[in-house]
């Protein structure tokens, strides 16, 4: 079970590390060296927020390929991986594949770190 998660770890990471690095090729003016969504792109711009996201991306996916923070790396893409999701399901779904087996990951390895999610989830968290 270890190695499976372990492989979940990689397989996203690089996932997002390299969409990220994608990104941030293309915000400088150079092709994309991935496949990516026109429509996303035209949607996120070539400004703060291509430059934001992209710049999480590599960040959460360098933590997962490190194995360093990963509850909090897993936090951090969750509400992108939703975004992700339904942005290929309602908008363009060339690469809705992709964007499910994201979701599938992300899903997996955040039903394995479920403990260290549960302080999250208190109503009245104790202060120290």
């Amino acid at each position: 079970m270890k190695v499976f998660i372990r492989i979940a770890e990689i397989l996203l990471g690089i996932i997002f590390l390299g969409a990220g690095l994608n990104g941030y090729v293309m915000l400088l003016g150079f092709d994309a060296f991935a496949p990516t969504s026109p429509a996303a792109m035209e949607f996120l711009g070539d400004g703060y927020l291509l430059a934001i996201e992209k710049g999480v991306e590599i960040i959460a996916g360098f933590l997962l390929l490190i194995r360093r923070f990963v509850p909090l790396a897993l936090v951090v893409l969750a509400s992108i991986v939703i975004n992700i999701l339904a942005f290929h399901i309602f908008v363009d779904s060339e690469i809705l594949p992709l964007a499910i087996l994201v979701t599938l990951l992300e899903g997996v390895l955040a039903w394995f770190y479920r403990e260290s999610f549960k302080g999250l989830l208190e109503s009245k968290p104790n202060v120290h």
